[in-house]
């Protein structure tokens, strides 16, 4: 019996889910939110209950000593040394790593490095780290990146046409995100087709973030993220791709300075900044439909932002086999999923199936026989990922 940890550490949350790997069922999950605020929110699930207290989390240190307290106070285990591994999520792996890694002291470094990549990120997944490996020593750590995935991208497609330079120098050149939902989804995909020999599939990512990727035989070969997670597609409070000279014009003719118009494109753009309603996609769907013409707009942008690459991606792969939607809009949506497909219907054949979109529950096909594409709803598991890499590689 082999018990496994996901752990995703944010700058002042810690999501959770512990895995009895042997038939890689959860034991439980959840979530610290709110860490280093008075009202820090513990949120935890357990044999079909959820408990949810209140209370001051000074830091992560404090966060995961707790969450272990209560996995003893519960008996969800009986020793915290039945836990054998913890895999971590990490953002940003830069071109270090293509593949998930037994963390080390190098590992570390490089994480740690890699920082400017993701300020917000980086630096929170290793006081996780340092966590669990002061509450758990004797269990494994393994690091998962959300860039692995974008890692067999080749340079015709992530390198920016700026002077070369900066690539060398600086890094500067499109990493990708959501890599691990990307990797099952497409991966699921694949099984769900009967796991052809060769396969053209693009994901379609929508949630709070969002991106899309172009997945031939396996393998990424182009994502709408790129140098951070703000490229790419309109978000809940991201504005995806924008001319670079909107930010200049921002700063010598409105008077905004640089910090104020990057977070202005980070949280306060995307659905949020052009209905004025909300980055809730549920919210601004209701807002149109009482007739709310910004938040019409709204998400008419952000519809058409996404056949955007969808289009891009199908000329990239040669074609396309399956699309697949996942993620917090993409799971959930029916009206969104509907919406998209019915604007690449005349030029893709597509065909959906009503009643299955509607009505069905889980991995999914969507489209009917008569599809030119085949159209997949399939939740995405990036703690499961995470926690099969960590027994992998701990030879658990």
């Amino acid at each position: 019996m082999s018990k496994i940890i996901s752990v995703n550490a944010g700058s002042s949350s810690l999501k959770f889910q512990l895995f009895e790997m042997d038939d890689e069922t959860v034991i439980t999950s959840g979530v610290i939110e709110r860490i280093g605020l008075e009202d820090s929110i513990f949120t935890i699930k357990y044999n079909g209950e959820k408990d949810v207290t209140t209370f001051p989390i000074e830091n992560h240190k404090v966060a995961v000593q707790l969450l272990l307290d209560t996995l003893i106070k519960k008996e969800i285990v009986k020793d915290l040394d039945e836990i054998k591994g913890v895999g971590h999520r990490v953002v940003q792996g830069g071109a270090y790593f293509d593949q998930s890694v037994i963390i080390d002291d190098d590992v570390v470094a490089k994480i740690d490095e890699l920082k400017s990549l993701a300020p917000l990120h980086n630096p929170a997944h290793l006081t996780g780290y340092y966590a669990f490996k002061e509450a758990i020593p004797n269990a494994g750590a393994v690091a998962v990146f959300d860039t692995a995935f974008h890692q067999t991208l080749e340079p015709k497609s992530y390198i920016y046409p700026i002077p070369y330079k900066y690539y060398v120098e600086n890094k500067v050149r499109k990493y990708g995100a959501h890599g691990t939902s990307h990797f099952y989804v497409s991966s699921r995909c694949r099984e769900m087709m009967g796991n052809p020999k060769h396969s053209r599939i693009i994901v379609a990512h929508l949630g709070a973030g969002g991106s899309l990727t172009a997945v031939k035989d396996g393998k990424s070969i182009n994502t709408s993220m790129g140098f951070t997670p703000l490229a790419g597609i309109m978000m809940g409070t991201r504005s995806g791709d924008v001319d670079p000279s909107v930010i200049d014009y921002l700063i010598e003719e409105v008077g905004l300075d640089m910090k104020e118009v990057i977070k202005m494109l980070n949280k306060e753009s995307g659905l949020l900044g052009v209905s004025g309603v909300s980055s809730d996609f549920r919210d601004v769907q209701e807002a149109a439909a009482n007739g709310n013409e910004r938040a019409q707009l709204a998400l008419d942008i952000f519809f058409r932002r996404v056949i955007a690459y969808i289009g891009r991606y199908f000329i990239a792969l040669g074609g396309v086999d399956a699309i697949c939607f996942t993620a917090g809009i993409g799971e959930n949506s029916f009206f969104a999923r509907k919406e998209i497909c019915n604007l690449l219907a005349e030029a893709l054949g597509i065909e959906i199936d009503d009643d299955a979109n509607v009505n069905g529950k889980g991995d999914r096909l969507i489209s009917t026989p008569n599809s030119k594409v085949k159209v997949y709803v399939i939740p995405t598991n990036e703690e499961l990922v995470i926690a099969r890499d960590t027994k992998r590689l701990l030879n658990l």
